[in-house]
Formats: C-alpha cells, structure tokens, sequence
C-alpha cells in the first residue's frame, strides 16, 4: 500500500486525547499508528498531545489571518481534509530524499526536514533560511578561522617532549560537540538489515545522526531542522516561547543570553510568574497572555493587550538585531547574508572585521539598517516600557559595545606584540598557544558575557560573572604572560 496524494484516503475516526474531538485521520498515519504505538508508544503519545493531531489543513487555514498558525496558499486535497500523522510527514517528498527506503509498503524517510514543513509552513520556512542559524554548519565547518578554533577545541592532545601536540577531532567527536547545535550534515552511506519483532527489516544507516541543530543538511539538501525549537513529535508552540528551548545552544559562556535572562528582571518575573502565563494562543498578547518578554517575545513575535500587532512576527530573528554582539571578534554590524564565509576582511581573512576592529562594511548591514532594526526592537521594549526608559538602556548598550570592543584590541594589541616580538607564533594557527586562548578568552567569553548582560540586563554577568572583572584580568595575565616571556628570551647576564 504505497502512499500518494493523488491516491483516495480512506479516513476514520480517531479520538483526540486533549480535545475528546473526533477527528479525521489517514489509513496510512492510521497503520504507523497501530504498530509504532507498540514500539515507540512514547512518539504516539507525543504526537497525540499535538495540535496537528487535532486540526486539519484546512481547518488551520480557515482562522482569521492574525489566529493563523500556517502560511501556505492552496494545498493538496486529500492532505488538507486528514490530521498531520506520520505518513503525512515521513512519507512527504519522498523523491527527494536520500535516506527513504521502503518499509511495510510504504515509502518512508527517516529525516523530516524544513523542506517538508514547508508543505503548511513555507513563509515560516523561508524566513528561517534568512537567519545566520540556517547556515550555521556551513558558516562553521567552511570557513578555516572558525574551524580552526573548533580544532583547538575539540581536538585531542598529546604531550611528549615538553610539548603538546594537537590532533583533529574525529567525526563522533564534533557531532558531539559544537556540531550539537551547529548541525551534522545527514548523509545515507548505505542500508543494513537487522531482526526486529516484525521480522527481518532493511534501514538507511546515517551519518551526523542523531542531531537537531539549527544549520543541519538534511538529506534532502535542506538546511536546519525546525525540531531544534519545536521538539518532536508534539512540537508544541509553548516549547518554542519559553526560554528553556534558546537555552539548549545559548547558556554560554560564548552565548551566555540565557544565563543572563535567569538573572535579569525579565527571568525573574518569568520565574516568580510564569506559570500563570499563556504561551499557546496565536496571536500572543504582551499584558494580556504574559507579563514580561521571553527570547520568542522579542525575537519572534508580538501584539499588543487589544490586539494591535506591534512588530510582525517572524522567524527571521535578525530583522530586529542592529548588532551582532557575539564575537568573532568584535560586535559588529549584522551581516548582510546568512551565508558568513562570504565576509573577508581587508587581510582577506572570513571574518566581519580587521584584528584591529574595522567592520567589513561590505557585508554588513548599512547604519541606516541598523536603525530600522533598532527601532522594530524598540517597539517591543515600549509595550511594557516608556520612551525615555527605552533610549537609556540602548544608550548604555551600545556603549558597552563601544568599550568592550576597545577592551578587545587592548587584548588583540598585546597577542600582535607577541607575535611581533617572537614570544608566540601566527604560522601554526590563531589558537593553540596560551597567551592566543586568552586573547580568545578575552572576546569569546568576557566581551560577550558583557555585552548580552548589558542587551538584557542582567547585571552581574556584565561586572563579575565573565564580565568587566574577567575582560581586565584577562588583559593584565596576557601584558604579565608576554612579560615573562620576553624576559626568558633574553639572554643571561654575563658574569
């Protein structure tokens, strides 16, 4: 029984566990159901908590405009009168993916990706491509600074001979590390049968799987995975608006924005309060739903406690961002293109900026972009906030980002000195010496915990947890480091 759109769905009637509601379900998610409920009853049981489990395409569509949860034009007949089920998703595009195979008649693929999702959800889809977290593998993996680092990271070392030696990271060891977040690219590389309960079974063996991260390459050539907010198989939209979710890939100390959230006044009233929000309706009301923002509050969507939308909501996260305030190396204005490996700065070099700081401007978004964004943010910040309130945080702000780039060429000034001076040396790399991790220290840490504590106020990560303390005794360990090793050069004193 192989599943077409342009076949007949025989449909039947299925018990929506939350809603008691008797809804239509296809034959074939109906057979996925009936087995998978033994074997993967926790998948089951998710999916039934879903509203796609619930709610037909075209009910979904039916809503007014401002209560819709998809975007597409026209869909399909036979997939717009029958739930979102298994075959409806894992049987999708199946032309297009390498990793379907057939399993109990049907034509199944293991990966569903934003390509599939696309099916309801194409401006959602589309919007997600603009960010920088859809080509996060890539923006990685293909550009040799970055990889670089990631080397000297995840690499493994050696010590012999008053020396370390440092090797590169075996696949398993990057898919478990920054790739986690960053996305593995999923590959077949062949089929392997195994015994089951249902007897002998063929499977696509996948490479970088499992994984969720927000740059994966699906199998499909897609990019990401809408699984990294929206956790399957329930993909619940309260999962995506509560902080927990950002956490997974930006707790720090590189990204420490939910680290901070926790101890802002905004993480504070989530914790004391949060409960007695409403994270499910669409549209979601600032006043009426919530109290204070959550990462998705100002990041992804927003109306006002009548009704009014105050900025449109997307899943294009930087259309509200000026800045990117998380090295490489300093903050700097938001690139133009997701696609960072693009960049090259006046050395030639993929990064956003010179070591001494000057933008790529090229590439980066013009000040009167920045503006714009600035004031969409704003506009958020005022729901809640008076006009002077909202001018005197983004004063004090955009000043730590003035001072905490200067802090980083003080600290860039001191690493040019030591390779100047032979102390250390660039040839073999820009990480894999002490007083190069500290330089690195310097922006990837300190910097950034400054800034995303002054962005959310978060106080105490700015000053002493990572922040200004750490940023000035980093910068006096390096200057004392580059000391004692311009003295043991020197030759000794003749008797």
């Amino acid at each position: 029984m192989k599943f077409l759109f342009a076949a007949f769905l025989a449909v039947f009637a299925f018990s929506g566990e939350a809603s008691g509601a008797d809804v239509p379900v296809s034959e074939d998610s109906a057979a996925c159901i009936e087995c998978h409920s033994t074997f993967n009853a926790g998948i089951v049981s998710a999916w039934e908590k879903s509203r796609m489990s619930k709610v037909t395409p075209r009910a979904a569509k039916s809503v007014a405009p401002k209560q819709r949860r998809v975007s597409f034009d026209q869909i399909p007949d036979p997939f717009a009168d029958v739930v979102v089920g298994c075959a409806e998703c894992h049987t999708l595009n199946s032309e297009n993916h390498k990793d379907s195979f057939e399993h109990n008649g049907y034509k199944v693929h293991v990966v569903v990706t934003p390509q599939d999702c696309a099916t309801c959800h194409p401006v959602e889809v589309n919007q997600y491509g603009k960010n920088l977290m859809s080509e996060a593998y890539g923006n990685l993996e293909n550009n040799p600074v970055y990889r670089s680092l990631v080397k000297s990271v995840t690499g493994v070392q050696s010590f012999k001979g008053l020396a370390a030696t440092l090797m590169d990271p075996d696949e398993l060891t990057l898919s478990d590390a920054c790739r986690q977040c960053h996305g593995t690219v999923v590959d077949v590389k062949g089929f392997a049968t195994r015994e089951t309960d249902q007897g002998e079974m063929s499977f696509p063996v996948l490479t970088g799987w499992p994984n969720q991260g927000v740059g994966r390459i699906n199998p499909d050539g897609s990019k990401g995975s809408c699984s990294a907010c929206h956790t399957r198989h329930q993909f619940g939209i309260e999962m995506a608006r509560k902080p927990y979710t950002c956490s997974q890939c930006h707790k720090g100390p590189d990204v420490p924005a939910y680290k901070v959230y926790e101890v802002s006044k905004h993480g504070n009233m989530y914790s004391a309060l949060g409960h007695g929000w409403n994270f499910d309706p669409v549209p979601w009301n600032i006043g009426k739903d919530i109290s204070a923002p959550t990462c998705a509050t100002c990041h992804v969507s927003l109306v006002s406690a009548d009704g009014d939308i105050v900025v449109e909501r997307t899943h294009q996260m930087n259309d509200r961002l000026p800045w990117r305030i998380f090295g490489p190396i300093y903050a700097h204005p938001h690139p133009k293109a997701p696609d960072t490996t693009i960049i090259k700065n006046k050395a030639g070099l993929p990064l956003p900026t010179d070591l001494t700081g000057e933008p790529a401007a090229e590439y980066l978004i013009s000040a009167e972009e920045q503006r714009e964004r600035r004031k969409t943010m704003q506009k958020v910040c005022l729901s809640c906030h008076s006009q002077t309130w909202v001018e005197g945080h983004f004063e004090r702000f955009e000043n730590t980002i003035k001072k905490t780039n200067e802090m980083t060429l003080a600290a860039t000034n001191v690493l040019l000195s030591a390779w100047k001076k032979g102390a250390a040396s660039q040839k073999d790399g820009l990480f894999n010496e002490a007083i190069e991790k500290r330089w690195v220290e310097q922006w990837l840490f300190y910097a950034n915990s400054t800034r995303f504590s002054s962005a959310m106020a978060g106080a105490d990560y700015g000053v002493f947890a990572n922040g200004r303390w750490a940023m000035a005794k980093n910068m006096q360990e390096m200057v004392e480091w580059l000391k004692f090793k311009l003295q043991a050069k020197e030759p000794p004193p003749r008797s």
